[in-house]
């Protein structure tokens, strides 16, 4: 079967690592403070999801923006897709960034279910690390604790060999990333039909690359979810900025009361859906400033 050629989601030199999380793609663009921008984790995703600010920041900043495993142009064989692989993905490419900028400690913004793989990376390298912009966070739905072991994660092996099974993964991810399906999720994830038609295109696109199937399934039987993460977030001493909407499906942060109080966390609402960098760029990105500037 013959798919179409997947094509640079954001500006910039596409620079290919090799290491523990195997070869990973990052984008980088601009001259500056290094400044890291990680897409969310779902059946489609990529950096395409982080333009906006790639693209802004590329004018102030040297902007690395990675396709983590399992999406874009990094690495999709068949394998685990853990928060671990995850995590030193994100810990070669801040080497990566202090090979380029220097040692000096770097701002780093993640979407979603990445912002508990930046947070680990955080915990785990506190010295590399500035500042945190986690959007639209998971790991606080509700108030149930999730101080698993270290390392734990909420996987369901049963549910990702049903998945899985013979013919029935593919099928079932072909299903996921049909153009309607994928537009049904975006604007689920805005809250709307106003969605970007420019991700929505991409999206098509790195969805019918070969192998494009293995992270999301992972994804999916829950794999990815780290069960220690309110440790993680507890255990973060470096300025925490964090951000969500108000409309879609991803509107319940109940549990951002276990660190709502914590001198160094703040937390700014805004009247959109989980991506609010795509539909309120300059308010977004001055509030980003603003933190930044503390």
């Amino acid at each position: 079967m013959s798919h179409p050629p997947l094509t640079p989601a954001v500006s910039g030199e596409l620079v290919r690592l090799d290491g523990p999380a195997g070869p990973v793609a990052v984008y980088v663009a601009g001259h500056g403070p290094p400044l890291l921008l990680v897409h969310s984790v779902n059946a489609a995703a990529s950096a395409a999801e982080v333009k906006p600010l790639h693209e802004h920041y590329a004018a102030t900043h040297t902007v690395f923006s990675p396709d983590l495993p399992g999406y874009g142009f990094s690495d999709r064989s068949d394998r685990a897709y853990t928060p671990r692989l995850m995590t030193d993905a994100l810990h070669a490419t801040v080497a990566l960034m202090r090979e380029r900028c220097g040692p000096a400690p770097v701002d780093a913004l993640a979407l979603s279910l990445s912002c508990e793989f930046l947070a680990r990376a955080a915990v785990e390298q506190p010295g590399h690390f500035r500042s945190l912009a986690l959007v639209s966070p998971t790991g606080f739905i509700g108030h149930t604790p999730r101080r698993g072991p270290p390392g734990s994660t909420r996987g369901l092996p049963w549910l990702h060999r049903v998945l899985t099974g013979p013919g029935w993964g593919s099928a079932l991810f072909r299903g996921l990333t049909r153009p309607g399906v994928v537009r049904y999720f975006l604007e689920r994830t805005w809250g709307g039909r106003n969605i970007d038609e420019e991700l929505w295109r991409y999206d098509l696109i790195t969805t019918r690359q070969p192998g494009a199937e293995h992270a999301p399934l992972h994804f999916l039987s829950a794999g990815m979810f780290s069960a220690d993460i309110h440790t993680l977030y507890e255990q973060l001493t470096l300025p925490v900025w964090v951000t969500h909407g108000v409309r879609g499906d991803f509107t319940d942060y109940r549990g951002l009361g276990i660190v709502k109080d914590r001198a160094n966390w703040r937390i700014d609402v805004l009247p959109t859906g989980a991506l609010p960098h795509f539909e309120v760029p300059q308010d977004f990105i001055g509030r980003y400033d603003a933190f930044l500037g503390r």
